[in-house]
């Protein structure tokens, strides 16, 4: 019986070409916590590219772990770990209130310890979880993970600083959408190996087209170190706080709510559904991946969504793909220098490439709700109440402004507002009650004007 295609073993240039894409597709999320919470700590610029090095150390080691596997860790699919970015406004608020900034990381530190640990303990308990995830539920939280992803690409679009002069301007926007172009004509003109590192090509592409006018910067190659390696708490050892674990714990509960989410996005984009046991395996390597970081100076350790986008776009489905990707991270952790070429980039080619990986998430979201059952009313009501939820933080970024930081950690995160939301719609329109899922759909503002076409109704 021939391999899943998750399993599937690709030639060595293919599997180093396609894994780099995928290093060069979440490169920027990795590096952006690290240079924020460095920079708020007050970092030099030599400590800032140590940080950043850690970081990038811990997120290859949590993939191996995640794509690998050992014993009941690791979901065994092409699934992406690194830092997560909700993590960055409680660590930034640690570092605020801390009175002298040298204990701040080593604080931080501690924290996503003690959260990893919790979180590992709870992952079996909270993998049960999957039996409230149907189709209508799964389908609208990978469409929130494509859309609350494409802002992200936007930003890139535009340049590397809001406060940057040429943030926005007709130049950046410009090679956001040659790079666009160039990854469009690349998957629409050729074929096999080519148009599956399209993303690949494009990055290069792009940057090199991007180097007549000034916005490709070698300086990070210039500069960096050839060896280097993330020393044991190299900032101090780790001290524990309680509201800076109360803190950190609340991010990791986000956390494995997203990361639940991704992995059933996943399984469905690569035809493998994650059950249970896998949910429970992918959610140990999250949270001890994310307990072990700490030790090599990282942070908090989370599924990339945008790596999801990758995999549903290439069709490239090998877990040891990602695999070569986190081999790739390591690597980079280790030797400086490699980490700056990717740094080469520059973000507006980023963020051209950006948007046919995230908007590929969305679109694989809405292949799904395809099969949910739309053609029932109360379908219908639940993704549209949990796609207004989830889009919230996007559309109103200040929403939420008058309640609590804490409060604030779980609803700026749209992902999990709307699953859970989804989740609890669920629950009420389509279990409470008797024969409420037989009713057909109707239109949300007529009253008994039926949807024409509509497909016959999945089980739930």
């Amino acid at each position: 019986m021939a391999d899943h295609p998750v399993d599937e073993k690709l030639p060595p240039v293919k599997m180093a070409t396609t894994g780099l894409q995928h290093v060069a597709a979440m490169y920027a999320g990795v590096v952006a916590p690290p240079l924020i919470v460095g920079a708020a700590v007050g970092l030099s610029g030599i400590e800032l590219t140590f940080l950043t090095g850690a970081c990038l150390f811990t997120a290859g080691l949590a993939t191996l772990l995640q794509t690998l596997g050992i014993w009941k860790i690791g979901a065994r699919l092409p699934f992406v770990n690194g830092v997560t970015f909700a993590g960055v406004a409680p660590m930034t608020a640690i570092v605020v209130a801390t009175d002298d900034k040298d204990d701040a990381l080593p604080i931080i530190f501690g924290a996503v310890i003690v959260a990893g640990l919790l979180g590992f303990l709870a992952a079996p308990f909270f993998s049960k979880a999957i039996r409230f995830f149907p189709p209508v539920v799964t389908g609208t939280v990978i469409t929130l993970i494509g859309v609350s992803l494409l802002p992200v690409a936007f930003g890139w679009a535009q340049g590397s600083s809001p406060t940057a002069d040429d943030f926005g301007s007709a130049t950046n926007l410009g090679l956001a959408a040659i790079t666009l172009v160039i990854v469009l004509l690349l998957r629409r003109f050729t074929r096999g190996f080519v148009k599956q590192i399209a993303v690949l090509l494009g990055l290069i592409a792009g940057t090199l087209v991007a180097i007549p006018f000034g916005v490709t910067d070698f300086g990070p190659v210039a500069d960096a170190d050839i060896v280097g390696f993330p020393t044991p708490f190299h900032f101090g050892a780790p001290q524990f706080q309680l509201a800076a674990i109360v803190s950190m714990c609340v991010v990791m509960v986000v956390s494995m709510t997203e990361s639940t989410a991704d992995m059933l996005a996943l399984g469905e984009i690569v035809d493998r559904p994650a059950d249970e046991k896998t949910i429970a395996a992918g959610l140990r390597a999250d949270t001890l991946g994310s307990a072990l970081s700490p030790l090599f100076n990282g942070f908090m350790c989370s599924a990339f969504a945008q790596n999801i986008g990758l995999v549903a776009m290439t069709r490239i489905r090998s877990r040891f793909v990602v695999a070569a990707g986190g081999g790739f991270l390591i690597l980079m952790g280790l030797c400086p220098i490699a980490a700056s070429l990717i740094a080469v980039v520059p973000r507006p080619v980023l963020g051209g490439a950006g948007v046919v990986l995230f908007g590929s998430v969305a679109a694989s979201g809405i292949q799904t709700l395809v099969r949910a059952g739309l053609d029932k009313d109360n379908n219908v009501l639940i993704v549209a109440v949990s796609l207004a939820v989830g889009i919230i933080p996007i559309t109103a970024p200040e929403f939420y402004h008058s309640f609590p930081e804490t409060a604030k950690i779980i609803l700026d995160s749209g992902i999990s507002t709307g699953c859970v939301a989804a989740v609890l719609l669920n629950l009420v329109f389509n279990h409470v009650g008797k024969g409420r899922d037989a009713q057909e759909v109707t239109h949300p503002m007529e009253a008994g004007e039926e949807i024409k076409g509509a497909r016959p109704a999945s089980a739930h």
